[in-house]
Order: C-alpha cells, then structure tokens, then sequence
C-alpha cells in the first residue's frame, strides 16, 4: 500500500527552472502522490548552479526535513541534473546514511556524447552565451549560476571521473528511468535539441539519450501511448495534463510513472 511509505520524498528538480511557490517545475505529480499518503518536500536548489554547489544545498536540505519529520531517512526523487546533484550530495558529502533510495529520471550519469561535440565550439562562445544565460537566471533568483561550469560537467570525460568519485553508497537504493520521443512534433519545444542528438547518439527524449541516463536498477525506456512519445519536458509533467486520451502499450500519462515509483519503493519497505 503506497500510504505505507516508510521515508518522505525529495523531489530535486533539473537544470533551467526551479521549484516555485506558483508555477512548480513538477506539475500534478506532487499532488498526486500526497493522495498517495506520501509526504513531498522539494529541493529548492538553484537552476543552473554547478553540481558541487546544488549538492551542499540538498545536503543542508535534507537534514532540514529529518529534522522537521522525525524520519530517519529520505526518498530522493531526482530529474536531470538533480540526480547529479543528489548523488553528489551522497557520496561527496556523506549523506548517504540519510538516504533510503534514489529514483533518477533522465539523469546525465554517462555524459552527453552532444555535448561533446558542443563543446568543441570556440569557449569564448560558449562562455559568452553562458554569460548572459547566468544573468537571466540570476533574476529567476539563482544565487550562484554557473552555466559554462554545469556544460562542462556534462561531458563524458567529467562523467566519468564524477562516477569514480561519486560510487554509489551500499545502503541507497538506485534506480534510473529513460524516456524517449518518438519524432520531432512530439514535443513543439524540443524537436531541434531531439533532431541534433538523434543524428549524433540516436533515440532520445529531446536531450538525452537512455545510454547516458542508466544508473543502479536500470527501470527499462519509456515510450508514450501511439505516436505521441515522451520528452525532456513531458517527464516533469510541464503541460499539466495526460500526454494522450488513448490507452494502450505505453505512458499515456507521466503521473502514473511516478505512482509506480511511489508503489515500487513501498515494496521495498522504504
């Protein structure tokens, strides 16, 4: 039964929006899993600060909702490059004791082999478009933007040395969710992001690749219902409503994504 949830969840939201009092980055799912009996908190931390930055965030975060709920440990449900940042709050500050699970969806744990190729582009550039993306965020209310830092930790070679020196904690359950688009209409704001990394890394969700997001207990690809697929966006539920009417071999709405998680970590005693 989901209201047997033992832990509270975090929910840590990715880069380029964040938690707020009135247009939250996660649509109906935290409502959904309250009615589930489950107790939601949220990460709070920037949009585009680097992971290093976020990570003692959450950390402090975290001890804040022990503290608050008398719980003994946390559920961290991550998206994007909030599962960096979590991870790095784990194993870098010691906070895996604190933690009972972490469920990433599309997190960047391999690198983005775009990326790559992205950062190949004159670095004055690169900084000069990050420049002016921090000062936009920085009236969003991000405290220490760091974009061109954030890009740089987003490729494969930083992938990896992040890995050796984040390793997963013994005591945390880790499981990673992939998505995927199945064209370019799926999704009016991702079809040239999804075009581009199709042509360098195949299927994705108008980000990522499901190669670069696999962590822990790999949960398998998911598609939406017919032709409508799943985006970058779709996973957080942007457009507050089902991705599709019809019902069938697939997502047709990312709520219930989520519901199985909730259903999935109860299971576990967690």
């Amino acid at each position: 039964m989901a209201e047997m949830l033992k832990y509270p969840i975090l929910l840590v939201h990715g880069m380029g929006f964040r938690d707020n009092k009135y247009v939250g980055y996660w649509g109906r799912i935290p409502e959904a899993l309250q009615k589930m009996g489950c107790k939601i908190y949220f990460g709070t931390q920037d949009s585009n600060a680097d992971i290093e930055t976020n990570g003692r965030h959450l950390a402090e975060r975290i001890n804040q909702i022990i503290q608050e709920t008398g719980a003994e440990r946390v559920n961290i449900i991550a998206h994007s490059k909030g599962g960096l940042d979590s991870r790095y709050a784990i194993s870098s500050l010691n906070m895996g004791e604190k933690i009972a699970s972490l469920t990433t969806i599309s997190t960047p744990h391999h690198g983005s082999k775009t990326i790559d190729k992205l950062m190949r582009l004159p670095h004055w550039l690169i900084k000069f478009v990050c420049f002016f993306v921090d000062c936009w965020f920085r009236l969003l209310g991000d405290k220490k933007p760091n974009t061109y830092k954030v890009l740089c930790a987003f490729t494969t070679d930083a992938a990896k040395d992040f890995n050796i020196q984040n390793p997963n904690c013994a005591n945390v359950l880790y499981q990673s969710y992939a998505f995927v688009m199945k064209k370019p209409s799926s999704d009016v704001f991702m079809w040239l992001p999804y075009l581009v990394v199709r042509s360098i890394e195949g299927e994705n969700d108008g980000l990522l690749a499901p190669a670069s997001v696999e962590w822990g207990i790999f949960k398998g690809i998911y598609r939406g219902v017919g032709n409508r697929g799943i985006s970058h966006c779709d996973e957080i539920d942007m457009r507050r409503k089902p991705l599709s009417k019809k019902i069938g071999n697939g997502v047709s709405d990312i709520v219930d994504v989520y519901r199985e998680i909730v259903l999935g970590l109860t299971a576990n005693g967690l």
